[in-house]
């Protein structure tokens, strides 16, 4: 399958070689020393040596590295839905898109603790252009999307990774996580973009679109954060975008934000999956012939499947009540709350810029203002 060299990560024959490339770089001595404080270098490090696939190394390393970010930067994840999921099944997880390493990480977690089939991920390659980062990515069972392509190299490379896809989920009875939409949601509106379905749809062996998405079994994710470990972070583009001006990333943002989310606090978390789509997809198939028509349908249907499933935690009803100066959701949160949520807003930003101040708060309301367009979401 050389075709995918390009995007895959690391068959498991290359795995044990990749490590004994990584064992002794220091970022990988950081991520030890964080996931095994008590345990000598040498220990970690033989372990390392004997691994031979991606699988024990996310089970046995990488697995611990995310239980450790949980206890020290969350009060605790919670879920919901997997056990709607069948074993030895694979899925095409579409999500929404909060954090760069954690949402993925932490669903595979879920999916590890409830039996499941884990994911192969994709991660653009603008984060990993650091050969480390490179070659963790690839052990961790991430594929490539590659970015900055011109409109005929966008369309090959659509049409190479929708057979990746493909290839995973119907070929290799291995799972598969993509976000929703091209890069992290800035503004918490969370919203599917049809251009990541036209994609998945380019790999398509069926006359009928509908049946290859029936073929893929799509379960759309929600995850929640109580709070953004980035929600400062954020506020430069969504400045930009206020202005109308065209936003250009500081350099090595992607890495200080991909910190940020690992290290910063988080509160709680909450992950549901939700129902394969299924019977979603015969309507639509009836309903329209026009492609296009079908893609915003099932775009629709993810949709409404991640925004009626979304938790909402108190932050999000103290946004939303301090942005529309009511107290509609008082109930929901408390006195305490609200003044810790009111110090992070003085902490994080200028309070005095009311372009700012309306960002940030909207970033946490906005799921409030989503959820409510559904009957008894809240």
């Amino acid at each position: 399958m050389q075709k995918f060299d390009a995007i895959r990560p690391f068959y498991d024959a290359e795995v044990n070689t990749a490590i004994k490339g990584l064992v002794n770089h220091p970022m990988m001595k950081a991520i030890m020393s964080f996931t095994f404080p008590d345990v000598d270098d040498e220990v970690w490090k033989n372990q390392l040596l004997k691994t031979h696939s991606i699988r024990d190394f996310q089970c046995n390393f990488i697995y611990h590295s995310v239980q450790k970010v949980l206890e020290n930067s969350s009060e605790g994840l919670t879920t919901s839905g997997f056990e709607k999921l069948e074993k030895h099944t694979p899925y095409l997880f579409i999500s929404n898109h909060r954090d760069i390493i954690l949402d993925t990480s932490l669903l595979n977690v879920c999916l590890f603790d409830h039996g499941l089939v884990m994911t192969a991920s994709a991660i653009g390659d603008n984060l990993v252009k650091k050969d480390f980062l490179l070659n963790l990515s690839k052990l961790n069972r991430n594929f490539l999307v590659q970015r900055g392509l011109s409109p005929r190299e966008l369309l090959q490379s659509s049409k190479l990774m929708s057979d990746y896809i493909g290839q995973l989920i119907l070929r290799e009875n291995r799972s598969v996580w993509i976000a929703q939409r091209e890069g992290r949601t800035k503004d918490g509106n969370d919203a599917t973009h049809p251009g990541v379905l036209k994609m998945l749809g380019m790999g398509s062996d069926e006359e009928n679109l509908m049946d290859y998405f029936k073929k893929l079994k799509i379960v759309p994710v929600s995850i929640s954060y109580e709070y953004d470990p980035t929600d400062a972070l954020k506020m430069p583009q969504l400045m930009a975008e206020a202005k109308a001006e065209k936003y250009v990333k500081e350099k090595n943002e992607d890495f200080i934000t991909l910190l940020s989310g690992i290290i910063g606090q988080k509160k709680h978390i909450h992950i549901h999956v939700g129902a394969i789509l299924d019977k979603e997809l015969d309507a639509i198939a009836l309903e329209n012939d026009n492609t296009n028509k079908q893609v915003q349908a099932v775009a629709q249907a993810i949709d409404d499947s991640i925004l009626e499933s979304y938790k909402l935690w108190p932050t999000n009803y103290i946004a939303y009540d301090i942005l529309y100066n009511t107290d509609q959701f008082k109930e929901h949160y408390s006195e305490n709350e609200k003044s810790l949520f009111e110090r992070r807003l003085e902490m994080k930003i200028d309070c005095s810029n009311g372009v700012m101040m309306e960002g940030f708060l909207n970033m946490y309301a906005n799921p409030v203002v989503n959820k409510l367009k559904y009957n008894n979401a809240i």
